[in-house]
């Protein structure tokens, strides 16, 4: 039986000329679940759908205190859905109370929410965690009726997801009773999904919206053939600016910050006509990107530039075309990105696609494909980190008291942590007790005591404040402020990373926010900068994610290669990969497609083993030091998402060894135990585990400060307690996510022992792009494209093809 809405509801509907939407009468009618997960495309008022219940409960205006929570990965989400939401509640005059609550709310507010909530309170998941380490938790959440977590997929791949998940579980002990709200846009597996966001053992209800009208999807259309290799796009620049012309407002998505901020300046260095164009990404000055924000918001831009900070939910109305370039790597990104273009239910989005190279044709033309079947990639989470735990048990014991039985029973219910064995949380909570074995000499790292009654508390209150000020697992890689120079502290620009500031030299020119600035000094972890018109500026390296390509993706890109002549292809690209099936093979998916040819007065190895870049870049390494113990003095390497080129003095007799499973993991615990690879995964564990702290009372560590302590803590536990947890869970996290050795494994369980070893006397057609990935960087200076250029023909002719 459906739940009507209230009369002022109804009315206000009406008023508009809308009706509510099957999957919003769906949310209303089962409000009562103890988890629900609604899965709608964008703009099909799937925030509304979250929030009904909450507003048709609080209408009567009975409730006071905190109702319902909100919780979403952007602080500028939170801040759009306060607006959008404020509206109907206005026009209504209903009784309800909206704030949000992220970094950049003031401290008073801060304080004064905790006194007097709010009736809906939206924030961010390192907020809620900081919220739950209140002693007064307990009375601030004890009314609490529904908790709403936006864009939860995005969540889900994530630590800060992991985090937000104990966090919610926390809450349920506070509100017994308190019901879950998920929603989302694109889901890959809506019951996994499900069950890590309710409260296990507990069943998730799946509510589905009409998806809509399959996406106008399709290849961007230029003159000029994408080059060899490169990711910056800036080929198809007339193209796009062709597109920005015809349409009312354009996303252009990169996949990195620094290829944003290239494409942006080389863009607006055409854009003769002055069409206002914007760029956002996260690096950016908040005060940057809340004026691009606005400006979209009020359709002054035609186009705005950007990355993943513009992926989710922001409703930016009037976007009528997204431009992805570079290949999406991700279908559920891709999906993801498509639908921020015309944000109407039942209106299709119409997005195109980029590829920044010749190889990026087929991964792009793949990625349609993907779509059009509705395919979207994904893969298991699996066991939720040890190091968010132990930041977890420093949160809970911030609070209070607390018995180890209770927090156990409690973490457990978070779905990550559902599979967690006592041994293992018993280990987590004597390491934030005493540091560990090691450590336990040490008196800053005796945190926790045990009371005579069995209770948990901090051995020094006063260490709360230390912990609250770490709370969270985003690391950001030693970022520095960029600004103005200023008597006063000039004009904010955004970040960039503080490797990078210390390769400048005063004169330097690089480009950020779009323009390009000169490099006058650093004073006081700031980088001073001025105004410059230099055309050909160095490129600041950003943090911004570098992804790799999906395991799903590379599959139909190998499913591809199979079809005889590929008509869903560019003439130049079926050439191609035509002459590469003639004088070579084309890799398949359940064997290993290794050349060997010479080139340049050296010998040549290509390995085509599809496992993404960073299993790619690890296998160059591990392949290297088998090929020097094998004396065929390899130089050097370069990968790419499908392959690893490696170059050296001695021909490759014999392929299969270099394989070997034994003898590649044997090689990386060589490589990893002396590897920086794992002093930086290890600095990341420490800090989100608590035993190193970024922030202290008065000042931050600078990045240098923060390395210094955590090496010389590294090489203690390395040398006397080489198995203490933390560098258990550092070996972990450096498997599964900066080597990526996982995918290697899958990659020799794929092909077993079906290796083709295929002897070549020139560079192959597939081989001849990763050259230019390796002659890329040292040409520097007015001449660099033009070189790139007569490299890439020279390099294609010898492969049997025009450039």
């Amino acid at each position: 039986m459906s739940r009507p809405l209230p009369p002022a509801f109804t009315d206000w509907f009406a008023a508009r000329g809308w009706e509510v939407h099957p999957h919003q009468q769906l949310m209303l009618d089962r409000a009562d679940a103890p988890a629900l997960l609604l899965i709608a495309p964008t703009g099909g008022g799937k925030t509304l759908a979250g929030f009904l219940p909450t507003l048709a409960e609080l209408s009567d205006g009975d409730h006071g205190g905190l109702h319902t929570l909100y919780v979403s990965p952007l602080k500028a989400l939170a801040a759009d859905i306060r607006r959008n939401l404020t509206m109907p509640v206005t026009e209504m005059g209903l009784p309800i109370r909206i704030e949000d609550r992220t970094g950049d709310t003031s401290a008073t507010r801060k304080k004064r929410q905790r006194a007097d909530p709010p009736h809906i309170l939206l924030t961010t998941p390192e907020s809620l965690a900081l919220l739950t380490s209140y002693e007064d938790a307990p009375r601030m959440f004890a009314g609490l009726s529904r908790v709403i977590v936006d864009e939860i997929h995005a969540l889900a791949e994530s630590k800060r997801g992991d985090q937000l998940m104990l966090s919610l579980a926390r809450l349920s002990t506070l509100a017994p009773g308190l019901r879950r709200v998920g929603l989302s846009a694109t889901v890959d597996d809506p019951k996994a999904i499900g069950q890590l966001m309710a409260r296990h053992p507990d069943p998730v209800e799946i509510v589905q919206a009409d998806p809509g009208p399959a996406p106008d999807i399709s290849m961007l259309e230029t003159e000029t053939p994408p080059p060899w290799s490169g990711g910056g796009g800036r080929y198809a620049i007339p193209a796009v600016l062709d597109q920005v012309r015809q349409h009312r407002t354009t996303l252009i998505f990169h996949n990195t910050r620094a290829q944003a901020e290239i494409f942006f300046h080389h863009l607006w260095l055409a854009n003769d006509e002055g069409l206002p164009i914007g760029i956002h990404h996260g690096s950016l000055a908040r005060e940057q990107r809340e004026k691009v924000e606005a400006a979209m918001v009020a359709g002054k831009l035609r186009a705005i530039v950007c990355t993943g900070s513009l992926d989710l939910g922001i409703d930016w109305g009037d976007v009528d075309l997204v431009i992805q370039v570079g290949a999406p790597k991700n279908v559920k990104r891709l999906v993801q990105r498509i639908g921020r273009a015309n944000h109407r239910y039942n209106a299709p989005s119409k997005a195109l696609l980029v590829p920044a190279n010749r190889f990026e044709i087929v991964e792009c033309q793949a990625a349609l494909e993907a779509v059009q079947d509705g395919d979207l990639d994904g893969a298991p989470r699996g066991p939720g980190p040890r190091d968010v735990l132990c930041q977890h048990i420093l949160i809970a014991a911030c609070a209070g008291p607390f018995s180890a039985d209770d927090l156990y029973a409690e973490l457990t219910s978070a779905g990550a942590y559902a599979d967690l064995s006592r041994a293992a949380f018993d280990a987590c909570l004597d390491f934030v007790a005493t540091g560990g074995y090691a450590l336990r000499a040490y008196d800053k790292w005796q945190r926790l005591q045990q009371r005579p009654d069995g209770t948990w508390h901090l051995r020094d209150p006063r260490a709360a404040a230390r912990i609250r000020m770490n709370i969270g697992t985003i690391q950001d890689s030693d970022l520095l402020k960029v600004r103005m120079k200023g008597r006063m502290g000039g004009k904010p620009l955004g970040e960039v990373e503080e490797a990078f500031a210390a390769s400048l030299t005063p004169g330097d020119t690089f480009l950020i926010g779009g323009q390009i600035v000169r490099y006058e000094g650093l004073r006081e972890m700031t980088v001073e900068v001025t105004r410059h018109a230099a055309r050909k500026p160095k490129v600041a390296v950003f943090s911004g994610t570098k992804f790799a390509s999906s395991t799903r993706l590379q599959e139909r890109i190998l499913e591809m290669f199979r079809q005889p002549d590929w008509p869903a292809l560019p003439g130049h690209t079926r050439d191609w990969l035509a002459l590469q099936r003639e004088v070579s093979r084309l890799p398949e998916h359940d064997r290993l497609l290794v050349e060997s040819f010479p080139h340049d007065g050296r010998q040549h190895v290509c390995a085509y083993g599809f496992a993404g870049k960073n299993a790619q870049q690890t296998l160059g390494l591990l392949l290297t030091r088998r090929m020097e113990d094998a004396g065929l003095h390899p130089l050097g390497f370069v990968s790419t998402d499908y392959a690893t080129l490696i170059w050296g003095l001695d021909p490759l007799r014999e392929a299969a060894p270099l394989f070997a499973r034994e003898t590649l993991r044997d090689g990386l615990d060589t490589w990893l135990a002396g590897n920086a690879v794992m002093k930086r995964t290890f600095r990341a564990c420490a800090t989100i585990a608590g035993l190193i702290e970024r922030n202290t009372m008065g000042a931050r560590k600078s990045g240098r400060q923060a390395t210094f302590s955590s090496d010389i803590l590294y090489d203690t536990l390395l040398k006397y307690e080489p198995d203490h947890l933390l560098m258990q869970i550092t070996r972990e996290e450096a498997l599964r996510g900066l080597v990526d050795f996982g995918r290697i494994e899958e990659m020799i369980d794929r092909i077993g022992d079906r290796i083709d070893h295929v002897r070549l006397d020139r560079v192959s057609p597939l081989a001849a792009p990763l050259f230019l990935e390796v002659g890329k960087v040292p040409v520097v200076g007015e001449g660099r494209e033009r070189l790139v250029a007569e490299e890439a023909a020279r390099l294609m002719q010898a492969a049997g093809l025009s450039a």
